[in-house]
């Protein structure tokens, strides 16, 4: 079994994590030029705001709901995303650092209820050591892991734990689109539709 371990909204909430009055506010980050918005938080996801929308283009969103806005600083992302892998590498001994804020885990080895109480248990460190919330998926590749976080991520029923096993593997597949798949791209979704996948 593989897990990935996402942390949500990452600028947006290393932000928050050193400002507590932020929570639940609306959060953007902009690109290095402060150009582009690169990331969001939920609030502002929910208001339409796209990733890499210029930021002059919702200057009016902007003062509207009052969203917060912040230019990179990628010495504090980068110090949170190492603190978050050292937690889970308390835990997990194998595991890939997949980018800033995701890590694939290594999960054979653990039986079903130890490997359900561990990713939970990680959970929970991540939140109290470092103020980031995550999301972890499960299932016997990466790809599956990649749409269990999905899964878990948007689904607040599952506490950011969901796991794609035999027994709901199908039900799973027939509700996630085809371009929700890790991997697949824009014209690969157009083909796979095509052909009525």
């Amino acid at each position: 079994m593989y897990g990935i371990i996402d942390c949500n909204n990452f600028y947006a909430s290393c932000e928050r994590a050193f400002n507590p009055k932020l929570s639940n506010k609306p959060i953007i980050v902009l690109s290095n030029n402060d150009g582009c918005v690169i990331a969001r938080s939920d609030e502002v996801k929910q208001l339409g705001v796209k990733m890499g929308e210029p930021a002059f283009k919702i200057s009016s969103l902007i003062k509207k709901y009052n969203i917060k806005v912040f230019s990179t600083n990628f010495a504090l992302y980068g110090d949170m995303s190492q603190r978050v892998m050292n937690i889970i590498a308390d835990s997990i001994p194998k595991i890939e650092i997949y980018s800033i804020d995701e890590a694939f885990l290594d999960l054979n080895g653990f039986d079903h209820l130890q490997l359900i109480e561990t990713v939970h248990s990680i959970r929970k460190k991540i939140l109290k050591y470092t103020g980031l919330p995550v999301s972890i998926g499960i299932g016997k590749t990466k790809t599956l892991a990649k749409i269990a976080n999905h899964v878990a991520k948007k689904n607040e029923k599952y506490k950011g734990v969901f796991m794609i096993d035999n027994h709901n593997q199908n039900l799973i597949l027939n509700y996630i689109s085809v371009k929700k798949i890790w991997g697949i791209g824009f014209k690969m979704e157009l083909f796979l539709k095509y052909y009525g996948v």
